[in-house]
């Protein structure tokens, strides 16, 4: 048995805690960098009290998928405003975004230098500076993450900047900022906590570390996420996704992930959709291949015992089989209304090009079987 394990140095959880971001900010840092969504106003609060405390900070918004282009121009922006540090506060894309320009202001070779797939992967030569990261959703995990997702028009496909020096240095984590949220976003980014928790599961690189993390993540957001969905008040609902999606990003940042986030990257990239809704879509899909080529294949495979324990978790019944567990994703997908991949303007014509583009993910190493193209293909065709 051999495992690493690696996650934010300090995690404050629990409501209200969002109060404390300037002084944590203060601390660490001179000339704040504030990244946040596309409405700063939104955090004024926050803006105030960076202003109060230590001077005007420089703002940057993001305003829907961040790209490779976009990322390079606010480093340097950045540096130009002489940044010590940065505090992120938004969805995941925000908090990616904050990722990545902590790490490429200090780091300033070509952003492709960088970069996982597209381009050469080579590691960060110096430490980024220090980062704050505060989500205002729960699903990404971002905030426990040793990546950056971003997109690269250029190749329609997203990829990652990656090096667990990038794992934030303080994630604060306030259910109380997610009770905004729409019930589309609450279904979308729950399910991709969900997703992340159970591809960690019963991925190759599971540990005993993650997999409790996993076990707990689930439960809650078994319980939680349809409840967060019918009513966004319901703050007990909201700590319970915050937390699973917590989980989430912890287990997916040692265990990695599989066959859904393989899709997930050229999906996204190619046709912009919804991240969580595309791994909502692919999920059931996904179980029910894997299981089967594994029975078919490698019937001793662990991730099979794996499986049928996430199905008892979500059903909450002992006697659960696989088969019930991908029967209740498919109602709570229905329930929580999310489309097939049709409706996000996928057709049989793209399938050959995505499943060469999901084979070679660098999100498909945990996947606990390796997949055929015709696996692949029967995945995206069942997941219309």
């Amino acid at each position: 048995m051999k495992f690493t394990f690696s996650t934010a140095p300090k995690i404050v959880f629990g409501p209200g805690t969002a109060k404390s971001i300037t002084e944590h900010a203060t601390r660490l840092g001179n000339k704040i960098c504030l990244v946040t969504g596309r409405n700063p106003e939104r955090v004024k609060w926050l803006i105030d009290d960076l202003y109060r405390i230590s001077g005007s900070p420089l703002i940057i918004t993001v305003n829907g998928e961040p790209d490779t282009d976009f990322i390079s121009g606010c480093a340097e922006k950045a540096r130009i405003n002489g940044c010590d540090m940065v505090v992120a506060i938004g969805g995941g894309s925000v908090l990616d975004v904050g990722k990545a320009l902590a790490a490429l202001i200090t780091n300033r070779g070509n952003i492709f230098d960088y970069l996982e797939v597209v381009g050469q992967g080579m590691p960060l030569n110096k430490k980024p500076v220090p980062l704050i990261v505060v989500p205002t959703t729960s699903g990404t995990g971002s905030e426990v993450t040793a990546n950056a997702v971003l997109l690269s028009a250029r190749h329609q496909v997203k990829i990652s900047l990656r090096s667990t020096d990038m794992i934030p240095d303080i994630a604060i984590v306030d259910p109380e900022l997610t009770t905004s949220m729409p019930p589309n976003v609450t279904a979308a980014t729950g399910l991709d906590a969900l997703t992340q928790l159970m591809e960690a599961f019963v991925s190759k690189f599971a540990s005993p570390i993650t997999s409790p993390l996993c076990r707990e993540g689930m439960a809650h957001a078994a319980k939680a996420l349809r409840a967060a969905f019918e009513d966004g008040k319901d703050i007990e609902a909201r700590s319970s996704m915050s937390l699973a999606s917590l989980f989430s990003g912890i287990a997916l940042a040692n265990a990695k992930l599989g066959a859904v986030h393989g899709f997930a990257a050229p999906l996204g990239g190619q046709f912009h959709a919804p991240h969580g809704a595309v791994c909502a879509a692919l999920l059931p899909q996904v179980m029910h291949i894997n299981v089967l080529a594994m029975q078919n294949r490698e019937p001793e495979n662990p991730a099979i015992a794996a499986y049928e324990e996430t199905a008892r978790i979500l059903t909450g019944k002992s006697s659960a089989t696989i088969d019930d567990g991908i029967e209740w994703v498919r109602e709570l997908c229905a329930d929580l209304q999310i489309p097939g991949l049709a409706a996000l303007g996928i057709t049989d014509s793209d399938f050959p090009g995505l499943a060469v583009k999901a084979a070679r993910a660098s999100s498909m190493k945990g996947n606990p079987i390796v997949l055929t193209e015709d696996e692949l293909m029967k995945i995206l065709q069942d997941s219309l």
